[in-house]
């Protein structure tokens, strides 16, 4: 539910004392009104009063049912009304009744028992009356054509009072008992009601029928009358006499009992506060997707006290009942409304709007109509009003039924300017409404009306909201028209843009643009024509032809086809090969060289064209850009016969085409032709193709003689032979058949917008196969012609785009076809680029803001588009509607009204009118706007104000804007106390006005701010007087929160003069425009105090004299413009600032960018200065010391710079007599300044040191010297570096360093590479400490520089290379021994200064026996030996560099515990064993060389625990002592082999077996036994012997 605004919530019923006031004169225009009604409206009102009065004493109960009976049946919503005083359709005669039923019940008891006894001898006569309302008669104005429309369909009005009645029927069984029976409200259709509006006038008359029950009940006088529902059926059942004399015994007893009910539970809820409760929806109206022609029924209940009175609306215009008879029907059931639209077509489509208001308060509920139409044929009968019955052979699709959709086109494309080979791309948003999910849109976009599909050259996308195509290398081909159709059903919309390509940049300076639009023509086996257009650009030479490249499709090899240039436009290709594929581009060439190529054509075969056509329609597979064409061998041979037809298509200098047929007569082998020519006139015939037969029937003969006729025919052959020729062709001249044509002429230029311009011309005379038109432009006395556009245009006319605003040009057009371009036209007149003035478009929003009962006051809003040109006035028309049938439309004024608000007098009270308004600029009127809603004209008397109008908004920026408007018309009874601001998001529910101010505006204008960068919102304003807050003005145009680019702003200036002014500057400006200055957002028309001048695109307010008259806003809009406007506010602190500042210009001083400062210069000179913000070249300056002007000098060096505004004086050396006071004066014209500085006592004392010192450094500086003094860093390596930077090197000069007075030697010489010098230290320890010396010298002198390295300083290096050592540290690791586990980090390197701990889970380790530390080259350690349970945790080792600690943790628990417990207890063993395993010590010889017959010793030492087992091994084989080898094993350890006397046959590998449980050990040693050489001799000769 809305929560209205704050204003309204302190005006439900307006001032107390005011409000009787307001009642009675609307009580009175009711009872005049009803005055007013037919005839027989008046006679049922009059009886009814009658009936009222009588019904205190007598048969009120008869009469009740009598009325009951007659009203039941008629067809007005006034029967109604005077039957009961039911709150319902129309405030004004509801009121009128509520007025009457009060004065009729104060009646006093004397005139009401004349009027029952009027009425008892009055009931015939009621009772013709209600058989006449039950005919429905014509005399009543209904337009009903059926009254039993109304017995069919009822609808029923609750009465508004405070606590409602139980129901109850009167049965037949109990006519004669006392019942409460409750008067019953006389039903009808409602058909008759005309379309509300929303206006205050309804609710203060509202107001008054519920003030006027209030009353009733607050005097005891009132009667509770509630509605009984009867159907006809059940009044026919009832006799008339049974109902009277139930009445007449239960009538009395009903009325007290019913009056003191009633009575009493209204006392009980006067207080408004609980008795008044603003409308709320309980069910909202649904929206409807239906077919056309049906009918379709939006349903809602409303609750809320008093009960709202809900208007219908569509698109937010309320619906009128009566302008559309039998289309709209609006009924309410007890607080359920309907409207039933009848016979639903595509105009139905639309939102509504149930608007539900009370004094309370509004709210408003929307839903939507979709009404749609099935593409196919489907028969009436399928149609029925509310249903739809379709047969099950009809397919429903998304595109299967058309509808009519909103489609708006939002972030347009403009006019596009693009060059060749650049990517383009266009882009609009599309807005669909209503917006159907499973209905999407189809996107087409065209160029120059034809449909494009995508390619390599142009993608399109569609994201669901936003269109674009993309140009990806764009070609003067893709320049023309662009067209987007949005496409929904059978509907569509279209947006259209132009896209210019001009040519790029030539290669070669002075080439001519590259042709376009290369395409192939009339592709045979192995001839196609290719064509071309000829470019616009010639490069400023004639161009001489144009060369034709082909390639063959899946090559990149392009072959010049021509070897000349070829001026026409059109070029036969020959010597293809069949089958194969090719693309072709041109290039023009002129004297300075050849263009850039065109965009290649489309691919094309080489294939006979019945071939081709036969592929595209049954193709056998995908193409890949050749085909293999065979032949089949020929049963038998046939020689053809003669081609027919033969017959020359295409003559020109160059060449002549011939075209002929094939024979009939020619088997069923391919034919190839043989072209033959001869001179006209001679029988010469001379064969052109010597060497390849033809096989295309197309041929191009080249080498023509130009001039001369010649004649042709063509043979057949085949293997069987050559056939008959031909018949020759007629004689042929060699010369070009096509003409260039004619230039165009008549070139006419007009205007279009401020940066195009519409060129026309006739056509060309004569003119054959024109390709188009290029069209050249030139601003006036340039003489340099730039063409508009680069592909060639049909028709005589085009729009030439890209000029600038205010520049005029001439134009000129020339003709192109194939055979060439024309000459140029004759130039066009100037004409300055500059808007089309064309007559406004209409007005809209038309209002009425006053009515009286012979007047009526109208506003409407300024057309959206003024032709270019300021309007002039507006014209009026009304015309009468009567019975909902508009009459002939009246001129209002024949005399046009400047103003957007009109009286129009003259007119008949209680009319209904419709207007229409129709603006006027110097083009002439414009159309007229479409007709208002209808208005009836009726005298005001609202007490509350009437909308304010002509709201407009100006300064709009993205977070801010400006709102203005006109004071009501209409101001109620009392003078306005202010204004009201509302404001919404455009696209929000009405729900959703909220209030800008929460005190009512004395002023007519509002700075609203606090905006939402793009958002679209809308304003409305309402005044307020004593009686309240009246009805808002129309809602303003949406209006986005943006500061536009190159938007500009109110700049004030203060000149040299004093002169203050105001200043704005626009670029936007069209022919009429103007600067429109108000102050207030008023205009100014008091000139006394402010002068305004304004020329070109500029304009200033100059203040005369600046005063309190002055303090206001003061605005500056531009007209004819869109909405250029700005504004500056001048308040008393602004106003005391600009004063100040003309002050200070008309007697200005120099101002100072900085004051007199003294520093030393490089040589120890002293320089002061001072500089000002701006001199000019006039500006001078005196210097003075002690008050006497010093001036330049041998001492004294002064320069005045006035473009810098620096102002200096420098002297060589300070010395003692230089104490004292220094100042510069400055003049500039008639500005002055002067600034000083004291140089005594300290300051001077300092300042001359320095510039001592700055001397002495300067001096030192001649010769190679340091820029920055020795000094060290600590590397990523943790070395320390020693380095200084130098400068004013040479290749001679040297550096030495030393360390405590010894030189250090130094590997190689220094390079001074970069002036940085550096000696490294590596591993830097207390060794290193000491005071390290480096020395520059060379010729020109020396400087030395010195670190000293020792206490403090070496402290500070110390800490930096542990800091750094430590940095180095590497995470700890885990590793176990056979010892025990140890942890360890390794670092660089370490140094003892860097103190190590240890942190066995938060506490300090002490270090044992079985837990230490230690350093292991780079490894820190922590060995635990013999670990248990209690070493588990975490585990830290603190490194400290003397400064900070760095820490590395690791977790020696769980699973890391385990598993290094586990490696320990395994290394342990292992090391054990291999303590006590067995093994061979020493003393055993690997080889052992022994002579024959020598006794060998061999022993070794063992050992193992237990002591081992020992054995020997002769050649891997057991070996054991005997005779004579023996071994022996003694005390558990020595092992001894001994042999006597050793043989050959002692030789071999002998290995010792030591072996215990804990292993085995071998130990091997060859033994060699050789035999001396006499023996072996002698051995020899005694075997020979033996032998």
């Amino acid at each position: 539910m809305m929560s209205l605004p704050f204003y309204q919530r302190h005006h439900d019923h307006y001032d107390r004392a005011y409000r009787h006031k307001a009642l009675q004169s609307t009580v009175s225009q009711y009872q005049k009104e009803s005055k007013s009604k037919s005839a027989v409206y008046a006679q049922g009102s009059a009886a009814y009063a009658r009936g009222s009065a009588a019904y205190r004493h007598a048969s009120a109960a008869d009469f009740s049912l009598d009325s009951s009976a007659a009203y039941s049946h008629g067809s007005s919503a006034h029967n109604l009304e005077s039957a009961a005083y039911s709150y319902g359709s129309t405030a004004y005669d509801h009121a009128a009744v509520q007025s009457k039923r009060s004065a009729a019940y104060s009646l006093e008891s004397e005139a009401l028992s004349k009027s029952s006894a009027a009425y008892s001898h009055g009931s015939e006569s009621i009772n013709k009356l209600a058989a006449a309302y039950r005919l429905g008669s014509e005399t009543y104005g209904l337009g009903l054509k059926d009254s039993n429309l109304m017995i069919e369909d009822q609808s029923y009005k609750m009465s508004p009072k405070a606590k409602r009645a139980k129901q109850t029927l009167v049965s037949e069984d109990k006519e004669n008992e006392a019942v409460d029976y409750s008067v019953p409200i006389f039903t009808g259709r409602e058909v008759n009601i005309s379309g509300i509006t929303d206006t205050e006038e309804e609710r203060i008359k509202e107001s008054a029928a519920y003030v006027a029950k209030r009353n009733l009940f607050a005097t005891g006088e009132g009667v509770s009358v509630s509605k009984v529902a009867k159907s006809v059926s059940e009044e026919e059942h009832h006799e008339k006499k049974s109902r009277k004399v139930a009445i007449r015994e239960s009538a009395e007893r009903v009325a007290l009992k019913k009056t003191l009910e009633d009575t009493q539970a209204f006392h009980k809820k006067l207080n408004q506060d609980k008795l008044l409760h603003p409308p709320e929806f309980v069910i909202k109206p649904r929206s409807h997707t239906i077919w056309e022609k049906q009918n379709v029924k939006f349903h809602c209940t409303v609750a809320g006290w008093p009960a709202p009175r809900v208007t219908w609306y569509k698109n937010n215009v309320p619906i009128d009942v009566q302008a559309h008879p039998g289309k709209y029907t609006i009924e309410n059931r007890y607080g359920l409304h309907s409207l039933e639209i009848s016979t639903c077509d595509f105009d139905d489509i639309a939102q509504y709007r149930a608007s539900a208001m009370n004094v309370k308060g509004e709210i408003s509920a929307y839903a939507s109509l979709v009404v749609k139409r099935y593409k196919g044929e489907i028969d009436a009968s399928y149609l029925h009003a509310g249903t739809f019955s379709m047969p099950l052979s009809l397919g429903v699709t998304p595109h299967g039924f058309a509808s009519r959709f909103e489609i708006k086109f939002v972030d347009k494309f403009e006019v596009t300017f693009g060059r060749e080979g650049e990517t383009m791309s266009l882009g609009c948003t599309v807005v669909i409404s209503p917006d159907i999910k499973r209905f999407k849109p189809d996107i087409e976009w065209y160029r120059n009306g034809v449909l494009i599909t995508p390619s390599k050259w142009v993608q399109m996308h569609w994201s669901g909201e936003r269109a674009s195509l993309t140009l990806t290398h764009a070609n003067k081909e893709d320049e023309g028209l662009y067209t987007l159709r949005v496409v929904m059903g059978e509907y569509y919309e279209e947006y259209s843009g132009y896209v210019f390509v001009r040519d790029a940049d030539a290669e070669i300076p002075g080439a001519p643009g590259a042709p376009l639009d290369v395409q192939c023509l009339d592709a045979n086996k192995d001839y196609v024509i290719v064509s071309w257009k000829q470019p616009a650009v010639d490069g400023g030479n004639p161009i001489l032809g144009y060369f034709i490249d082909r390639c063959e499709v899946g090559t990149t090899h392009w072959t010049q086809c021509n070897e000349t240039p070829v001026k026409f436009a059109r070029f036969p290709v020959t010597g293809l090969i069949e089958g194969r594929s090719y693309i072709f581009r041109v290039r023009a060439v002129n004297k300075a060289g050849v263009s850039l190529p065109s965009r290649v054509s489309e691919p094309v075969a080489a294939l006979d064209p019945a071939d081709r056509a036969r592929l595209r329609s049954h193709p056998s597979a995908p193409w890949t850009g050749q085909i293999i064409v065979t032949e089949e061998e020929p049963a038998e041979g046939v020689v053809p016969g003669p081609p027919t037809d033969l017959q020359v298509i295409e003559a020109t200098k160059n060449y002549v085409v011939l075209s002929w047929k094939p024979p009939g007569q020619r088997g069923h082998e391919g034919i190839m032709y043989f072209v033959e020519k001869c001179i006209a006139g001679t029988e010469d015939w001379q064969r052109v193709n010597t060497e390849i037969p033809v096989k295309s029937p197309r041929f191009a003969v080249f080498d023509l003689s130009e001039g001369k006729s010649y004649c042709f025919r063509v043979r057949c052959c085949n293997s069987a032979g050559i056939g008959e020729p031909s018949e020759a062709t007629e004689a042929t001249v060699v010369d070009d058949k096509l003409d260039i044509p004619k230039p165009p002429g008549r070139i006419m230029p007009t205007r279009n917008t401020d940066t195009s311009v519409v060129v026309t011309w006739t056509e060309s005379p004569d003119a054959k196969e024109l390709v188009g038109y290029y069209i050249e432009s030139s601003v006036v006395g340039s003489g340099h012609w730039e063409p508009c556009n680069n592909n060639p245009v049909k028709g005589t006319r085009f729009i030439c785009h890209g000029l600038v605003n205010g520049e005029k040009y001439i134009f000129r057009v020339r003709a192109v076809n194939a055979a060439g371009l024309s000459e140029f036209s004759q130039d066009s007149e100037p004409i300055e680029v500059q808007a089309a003035i064309a007559a406004p478009s209409p007005p809209y929003d038309i209002t009425v803001l006053e009515s009286v009962r012979d007047s009526m006051v109208l506003g409407w809003k300024q057309p959206k588009a003024t032709g270019g040109t300021e309007i002039t006035g507006y014209y009026v028309n009304y015309r009468e509607v009567i019975g909902g049938v508009p009459g002939k439309w009246m001129e209002a004024n024949i005399k046009a009204v400047s103003e957007r608000a009109y009286r129009i007098e003259n007119l008949k009270e209680n009319m209904v009118y419709q207007f229409q308004v129709a603006a006027a600029n110097l083009a002439g009127v414009g159309t007229p706007s479409l007709p208002s809603k209808p208005f009836k004209c009726e005298e005001w008397t609202i007490a509350v104000p009437g909308p304010p109008h002509d709201v407009t908004y100006t300064e709009v920026r993205k977070d801010s804007l400006v709102l203005l408007w006109k004071e009501p018309v209409y101001t109620g009874r009392s003078p306005i106390a202010g204004y009201y601001v509302d404001m919404k998001e455009t696209e929000a529910n009405e729900e959703h006005w909220r209030s800008v101010n929460e005190k009512p505006l004395q002023k007519k204008f509002l700075k609203i701010a606090g905006l939402t960068e793009g958002v679209s919102y809308v304003f409305r304003v309402r005044a307020t007087n004593q009686a309240g807050v009246g009805r808002p003005s129309d809602t303003t145009d949406p209006v986005v929160a943006e500061t536009r680019p190159g938007t500009k702003e109110v700049v004030v200036n203060v000149d040299d003069d004093g002169v203050i002014s105001l200043n704005f500057e626009c670029d936007q400006m069209s022919p009429n425009s103007k600067f429109v200055w108000s102050k207030n957002y008023e205009p100014i028309e008091d000139d006394s105090r402010l002068d305004i001048d304004s020329k070109g695109g500029k304009s200033k307010a100059v203040f005369k004299d600046l005063g309190e008259d002055d303090l206001g806003i003061y605005s500056c809009v531009v007209t004819d413009t869109d909405g250029v406007s700005s504004g500056y506010t001048i308040d008393e602190e602004e106003m005391k600032r600009l004063l100040a500042l003309s002050h200070e210009h008309k007697f200005p001083t120099i101002p100072l960018a900085s004051e007199l400062a003294v520093e030393i210069l490089e040589k120890g000179e002293v320089r002061f200065w001072l500089q000002a913000e701006k001199l000019s070249g006039n500006a001078k300056a005196n210097f003075v010391f002690n008050d006497k002007e010093i001036f330049n000098g041998e001492k004294y060096k002064m320069k005045v710079d006035q473009h810098t505004g620096l102002v200096e004086m420098i002297m060589d050396k300070l010395e003692d007599k230089d104490e004292g006071t220094y100042t510069f004066q400055l003049q500039d014209g008639k500005a002055t300044n002067q600034s000083s500085l004291v140089l005594i006592g300290d300051v001077f004392k300092k300042l001359r040191d320095e510039a001592e010192f700055q001397r002495k450094e300067w001096h030192r500086k001649q010769g190679p010297h340091f820029v920055e003094q020795l000094g060290w860093e600590v590397t990523d390596e943790c070395n320390v570096m020693l380095k200084c930077k130098v400068a004013n090197i040479k290749k001679e000069t040297h550096i030495v360093w030393y360390k405590d007075d010894r030189e250090i030697m130094v590997d190689e010489e220094h390079d001074f590479k970069d002036g940085v010098c550096t000696l490294l230290i590596s591993e830097f320890s207390k060794k290193d400490t000491g005071i390290y010396e480096v020395i520059l010298k060379d010729d020109r002198g020396k400087d030395i520089s010195e670190l000293k390295l020792t206490d403090k300083a070496f402290a500070d290096l110390m800490n930096e290379v542990c800091r750094r050592i430590a940095l180095s540290a590497t995470d700890l690791k885990i590793q176990s021994t056979a010892e025990g586990i140890r942890l360890y980090s390794f670092v660089t390197y370490y140094v003892e200064d860097l103190r190590v701990g240890w942190v066995h889970n938060d506490t300090q380790i002490r270090f044992t026996d079985r837990v230490k530390t230690g350093v292991t080259g780079e490894q820190i350690w922590l060995q635990i030996n013999e670990p248990t349970p209690q070493d588990k945790g975490k585990y830290t080792m603190e490194l400290f560099d003397g400064k900070t600690g760095h820490k590395k943790t690791v977790d020696l628990s769980g699973q890391a515990f385990d598993e290094a417990f586990a490696e320990f207890q395994r290394l342990k063993q292992a090391a054990i064993a291999e303590k006590n395993r067995a093994r061979v010590l020493g003393g055993l010889p690997d080889v052992v060389t022994i002579q024959e017959g020598k006794a060998l010793n061999l022993s070794c030492t063992v050992w193992g625990d237990p002591t081992p087992e020992v054995s020997w091994l002769k050649n891997e084989k057991s070996f054991v002592s005997d005779a004579n080898c023996i071994l022996r094993f003694e005390s558990g350890k020595n092992v001894s082999f001994t042999i006597s006397a050793v043989s050959t046959l002692d030789s071999g590998k002998y290995s010792l077996v030591v072996k215990n449980k804990y292993g085995t050990e071998t130990s091997d040693v060859t033994v060699s036994v050789f035999i001396p050489e006499e023996e072996q001799e002698k051995n020899n000769e005694d075997k020979k012997t033996k032998a």
